[in-house]
């Protein structure tokens, strides 16, 4: 009967993004009351039969109503048990948490995303066509011209309904626009698939060459004789971008052929391609970021036709671009990745020139994406010998779907254009046929001089001024971007060249006029991580002796001043400590993270090229057996928790009554003594609803006076489809990390935060700051940058302004998610440590680090660093983030899959405090209540509840805490309908039988009379 009841549902659900699985473990935790249910049904009908011959004629129909009546009502009942017990965290989230934002924050949310295009959308090309003049008539080409990207889907998604187009954009900016072109481009194809937060489509329905007709091009030359191509590429989660689209058309591609992605909801992505016609569109190998056959027509047709040609660039990843260097007439090229909801009203108004554009790129533009050091070791690569451990694994969780891959970071700390610009020193490259577009690259209307001046070496610090100075004749903003250059002993620690430092932005200046931007630089942000133990014993930090060259650069490759200080002798910060730091960084993660994996070095001018990055060879497919058995023990199959008891552990106080409430601690320290009483409150059971019940909300706990609190997603805004409750669509990271203005960012952070209380929704799945470590990820648009500093400042900026609104963001995904692929398949990422603390680490660490608040959190990512799940891993979650950088709140994993290796158990003891889920999945069960796991439970619900205690849920008054929440209101309306409705129909029934029955009575009595 439960399968059946699964198979009706599972469509149902699927709809809405929840899996079988999820809707068997659901069904299958309310099986009780669904054979209660049945089987009262079946009593009922039984009773309704046999009243056929057990009960008088007359009376007949009134048992069968009572029977039916009675089922409904005991039914009902049971309704209730189930929605206000075991499904009640499900529930109460949607049914009370129905919030909106005001019109006025929306107002002030529209013009600061405004702010950010006018700021983020980027020059990078101009050889005198921008800007133009006004009123100017233009031809705008390309489907993307009607159907541009506003951002992206899955936990990045956003209601983009109502956003700003292109086209609008244009027009409100003075320029005529080619209606009959724009007309042609929306019959052809109206509407763009893509942007939904469970569906992703990869089409890019061009039209084919037959559709640009002679009258139709004639009247283009006629109306203008400059034209504007428009091309687009979307991102998404749940996979990554496509590397080639002809077996995308094909329909034979699939990364996940040999290993799962892991059966979640995210698996309701499509990956498909529909070009609205039958040919091909790519030819085998083009990845989803080279142009498609249909777009290179068009470009031929376009820059054959049109002296003046602007290229709109609107992609969530970085794509290959070369071919805009070879037609004459392109003059501009502008970089518009998702806008959000206002953020292309700048467009036209970078093209009349209204505003002067001052983004710059966050990655660096390569002219061939399959030549960068990541591409052949970036996607699927499946363990060949892992077969046995699959099926173990495949019958302990039926979530789990035979992934065991790995992915080598085989780059090491040369990500981007710190690999770029080191080779280019190292004579490695010709930087000049390999970078089109440098990191921190950008044009405007006007030109600038910056000067460094005032260096002064303070001890701990660096300080210096740059003297930024208007030279043109147009206003506009100004970044500078501060790099430094570190000695480097060939052999010795890995060191890039160059390394952006720190950053800033002017104000409009004038021209003629002239702004200082200061910086204090901390000497150890300039440390290396010497992983290899070269200098430094088991790990740490050095800042190695020898002259550290401070430049600024109108981006990475182009010096305009530099200055130079010297360190007499070596710092070694793991004997004296970081000044940041609360305990010394040592290595956490070497002996299991490295791996056999060989690293890309700059030793000899990178010798090692060719070696470090080919693709794995075959021994790496195996996996030995020490990591196999880790691997096993670890996984839902075969996780004993006894083993990891401490028979030391004594057990707490449980179930105290001292009379301390959760409010009675908003505002206190973490160490306060007061915590403790609060905590002897809790029951075991408290605990286990806290630690399990993660999904979208902490859950109510009575003993301690919880208020049941509300999280949602998402990175572009508030974006809680859980209960239905949307906000702006703001736009993505990428375009935010464009503006390089960190006020900006804050500001974002301000707007978002608003939109959040107006809902009183105080917990953000964002921002994401994982890093661009490939070009292909799918999700490349919800994280800044491919450089960890600039991700970092501009995500702390954003976590900051959320946080004067009350809202605790959820630092994401922490850490190494930089591939959408496998990403719950037990993903064994193996990287250098030093790669670890130095790339992607660091943007987690500056937010943490400069965070201004209370009330912070983190979500742990589906990876795995080496051998271990992040999720599980103590060395990351306590002994770095938590005793290294000073982090106090609380850590939630990414979504509660199961999928063969989320353990709750496991999770709490080693640093994990909650899970995003449901309390569905079997590996969330806790059996073991030792004093060890209830110890580290405790543990974890201070975590959350310092959390939200400091958060707005307590700190900002709720208007509607006195009423009755919507579920109770509800379901008392329902009880109440449902009573009165059952004994209306049982009181007609009975006064039926009545008049029936004193109608034969009076009928009988003469006859006895007689």
């Amino acid at each position: 009967m439960l399968q059946f009841l699964i198979d009706w549902l599972t469509p149902i659900f699927n709809s809405m993004g929840v899996s079988e699985t999820d809707v068997q473990r659901y069904v299958h935790t309310l099986g009780g009351y669904i054979y209660v249910i049945a089987g009262l049904l079946v009593a009922a009908v039984v009773i309704m039969i046999a009243a056929h011959w057990v009960v008088k004629k007359g009376t007949r129909h009134v048992v069968r109503w009572a029977a039916g009546i009675s089922w409904i009502l005991i039914v009902t009942v049971l309704a209730n048990m189930i929605s206000f017990g075991p499904m009640y965290n499900n529930l109460a989230p949607i049914l009370n948490g129905k919030g909106s934002v005001s019109e006025e924050t929306i107002e002030s949310s529209r013009e600061i995303i405004k702010e950010t295009g006018e700021e983020g959308l980027t020059l990078v090309k101009n050889e005198g066509t921008l800007p133009l003049e006004a009123n100017t008539n233009v031809n705008v080409f390309g489907w993307a011209s009607t159907n541009p990207i506003y951002g992206g889907t899955g936990a990045g998604a956003a209601d983009n309904s109502g956003s700003v187009d292109i086209l609008t954009s244009l027009t409100d900016a003075g320029f005529q626009v080619n209606q009959e072109l724009a007309d042609m481009y929306k019959e052809y194809s109206p509407t763009r698939s893509a942007g939904s937060v469970f569906y992703t489509d990869w089409s890019l329905p061009e039209p084919t060459q037959e559709y640009y007709t002679d009258d139709l091009m004639k009247e283009a030359n006629e109306f203008s004789d400059t034209s504007i191509i428009v091309l687009s590429r979307s991102g998404g989660e749940g996979q990554d971008v496509p590397l080639d689209m002809k077996a995308v058309i094909d329909g034979t591609y699939d990364p996940r052929d040999e290993v799962a992605n892991g059966n979640d909801l995210y698996n309701y992505f499509a990956c498909k391609y529909d070009n609205n016609g039958d040919y091909d569109d790519f030819d085998e190998g083009e990845s989803y970021l080279e142009l498609s056959n249909t777009e290179e027509a068009m470009i031929q047709k376009v820059c054959s036709e049109f002296d003046n040609v602007i290229v709109v660039i609107n992609a969530n990843n970085t794509m290959e671009l070369g071919w805009v260097d070879e037609y004459e007439s392109i003059g501009s090229v502008i970089l518009a990745p998702g806008t959000g909801a206002t953020g292309m009203a700048a467009l036209g108004e970078i093209l009349n020139g209204s505003v002067n554009p001052s983004g710059k790129t966050v990655d660096t533009y390569v002219y061939d994406l399959k030549s960068t050091p990541t591409y052949n070791n970036y996607g699927n690569f499946p363990f060949s010998n892992v077969e046995d451990l699959k099926e173990e694994l495949t019958k302990a969780d039926e979530a789990y779907e035979g992934g065991l891959p790995f992915v080598n970071y085989v780059e090491n700390i040369y990500v981007g254009y710190k690999f770029y610009e080191t080779a280019a020193q190292e004579n490695l490259i010709n930087y000049d046929e390999i970078v089109q577009y440098p990191f921190g690259y950008g044009l405007s209307y006007t030109t600038f001089t910056q000067e460094l001046q005032n260096l002064k070496d303070n001890g701990d610090t660096v300080s210096v001024d740059v003297t930024v100075t208007n030279t043109g004749n147009t206003a506009g903003k100004d970044v500078v971007e501060l790099y430094y250059t570190p000695p480097y002993t060939n052999g010795g620690i890995e060191k890039a060249s160059v390394n952006l430092i720190d950053f800033g932005k002017t104000a409009v200046l004038e021209p003629g006029a002239s702004e200082v931007v200061s910086f204090e630089i901390m000497k150890e942000d300039m440390a290396a991580y010497d992983s290899r133990g070269i200098k430094v014993e088991n790990g740490g930090y050095i800042l190695e002796a020898g002259d550290y060259n401070l430049s600024v650069r109108s981006d990475s490759h182009t010096v305009l001043d530099e200055e130079t200080f010297h360190v007499d002798a070596d710092i070694n910060y793991a004997a004296d400590g970081r000044v940041s730091d609360d305990t010394t960084a040592v290595n956490q993660f070497q002996e299991y993270s490295a791996g056999r994996v060989t690293y890309l070095s700059r030793a000899n001018g990178f010798a090692n090229y060719e070696a470090a990055t080919a693709a794995p060879g075959e021994e790496l497919y195996e996996m030995d057996e020490e990591t196999k058995a880790f691997v096993s023990e670890k996984s839902v199959a075969h996780y004993d928790s006894t083993k990891y008891d401490n028979p030391e552990d004594k057990m707490p106080v449980t179930e105290a009554d001292n009379g301390v409430t959760v409010a009675d601690l908003t505002g206190k320290e973490y160490d306060d003594p007061l915590w403790e009483e609060l905590l002897d409150e809790l029951s075991v059971e408290d605990m286990i609803n806290m630690v399990n019940l993660g999904g979208f909300q902490t859950v109510a706990v009575d003993s301690i006076g919880k208020v049941g609190t509300l999280d949602s997603d998402g990175t572009s805004g508030l974006n809680d489809w859980y209960i239905g409750v949307y906000g702006t669509a703001y736009p993505v990271q990428l375009l935010i990390a464009q503006t390089w203005n960190k006020d900006l960012s804050s500001r974002i952070g301000e707007g978002v935060g608003a939109e959040y209380a107006d809902c009183r929704i105080f917990g953000a799945y964002a921002p994401a700051m994982n890093i661009h470590r490939s070009a292909f990820t799918g999700r490349n648009f919800e994280y800044y940058s491919e450089d960890s500093v600039l991700s970092g400042h501009m995500a702390s900026a954003t976590v900051n302004g959320m946080a004067t609104k009350g809202v605790y963001a959820y630092l994401k995904h922490f850490a190494l998610n930089e591939q959408e692929t496998n990403r719950c398949s037990l993903l064994l990422t193996y990287s250098d440590e030093q790669a670890i603390r130095e790339i992607y680490l660091k943007p987690f660490e500056i937010c943490v680090k400069n965070f201004d608040g209370k009330s912070l959190a983190v979500m742990s990512s589906f990876t795995f660093i080496g051998d271990r799940w992040t999720g599980a891993n103590a060395n990351l979650l306590n002994n770095v983030l938590r005793d290294e950088w000073g982090f106090q709140g609380m850590v939630l994993s990414d979504w509660n899959g199961s999928y063969g290796y989320q353990n709750t158990d496991d999770a709490v003891r080693n640093g994990n405090d909650a899970m995003l889920g449901f309390f569905a999945a079997e590996s969330n069960q806790i059996t073991n209540t030792s004093p060890t796991m209830v110890l580290a439970m405790r543990q974890a619900a201070k975590n959350i509840l310092y959390t939200v205690s400091n958060s707005g849920n307590y700190t900002i008054e709720d208007p509607n805490a006195d009423k009755m929440p919507n579920m109770t209101k509800l379901f008392i309306g329902i009880d109440a309908a449902v009573a009165v409705v059952s004994l209306g129909i049982m009181a007609l029934v009975l006064v039926r039988y009545f008049k029936k029955r004193k109608k034969v009575t009076i009928e009988i009595v003469p006859k006895t009379e007689e």
